[in-house]
């Protein structure tokens, strides 16, 4: 029987994802202007939305051969590694996006902040499981008015392994005191569905532009529960929940 929602924040309930993909694309650009384009960096975030920071700074560093230029800002930054500082240009760029509220009430994704409303006015237990870091997550949290709508929020901050990994996923139904079988995940990358899938818990993935083939070309779900955000997003979980319970009963 489930008992508790746990959402994804980026992609899931605000479309942060194309605010990261130019963040990294400007970033590269600065390291690197004479060689990268805005929407080729873009394209390339796509195969990599949903990692932690660091496996994504990594990859895209070797990609576009930012390494050089990058290392060159090292002691700017006070950090050891090319990828960190890459990190560091793009975080600046991030933060200044973030700090327009505007922004970010843009990309509130309004049918999937919807079921998170539906669900805590159903008395389910609710929680945030993101891999963003706090202090991201907390303004953007902040600046939607939905940090109430949490019973328990984790973050890149609180774990030691990020997605796939389910680390954090265990340690939201450790802290809800929910067993992982009677937990709702709402994702919308791969890397998310493989972390809560993992944990044993459910998952709906609702899909993205950047997330969108990549989530139907994984088969880690069955397609009934791979969906676009529509109003129709809350029939789709409730369907999932009628089944979960019902094969529940059965197996008593």
């Amino acid at each position: 029987m489930i008992k508790a929602f746990i959402f994804d924040l980026d992609g899931t309930l605000v479309q942060t994802e194309i605010l990261k993909a130019i963040s990294y694309a400007r970033a590269a650009i600065e390291l690197c202007p004479q060689s990268i384009t805005e929407e080729i960096v873009i394209e390339a975030f796509k195969e990599v939305v949903g990692l932690s920071r660091k496996e994504v700074a990594q990859r895209l560093v070797e990609r576009f051969e930012l390494e050089k230029a990058a290392r060159d800002r090292m002691n700017e930054f006070n950090v050891s590694t090319p990828w960190q500082a890459f990190i560091q240009v793009r975080i600046r760029i991030y933060e200044s996006m973030l700090s327009d509220p505007q922004i970010v009430h843009e990309r509130l994704c309004p049918h999937n902040a919807g079921l998170l409303k539906w669900a805590g006015l159903n008395r389910y237990h609710t929680a945030l499981a993101t891999m963003s870091h706090c202090s991201q997550a907390s303004r953007v949290l902040q600046i939607l008015e939905l940090r109430s709508e949490f019973q328990f929020i984790a973050t890149r901050d609180d774990v030691k392994n990020g997605k796939p990994n389910p680390e954090i996923y265990i340690l939201v139904a450790r802290e809800l005191d929910v067993p992982p079988n009677e937990c709702l995940v709402i994702e919308d990358s791969p890397s998310g569905v493989k972390a809560a899938l993992a944990a044993g818990m459910g998952c709906i993935a609702v899909t993205n532009d950047f997330t969108r083939a990549s989530l139907r070309e994984s088969a880690l779900l069955d397609d009934r529960w791979i969906v676009e955000s529509t109003p129709e997003f809350e029939d789709v979980a409730r369907r999932f929940i009628a089944e979960r319970n019902a094969s529940t009963d059965k197996a008593i």
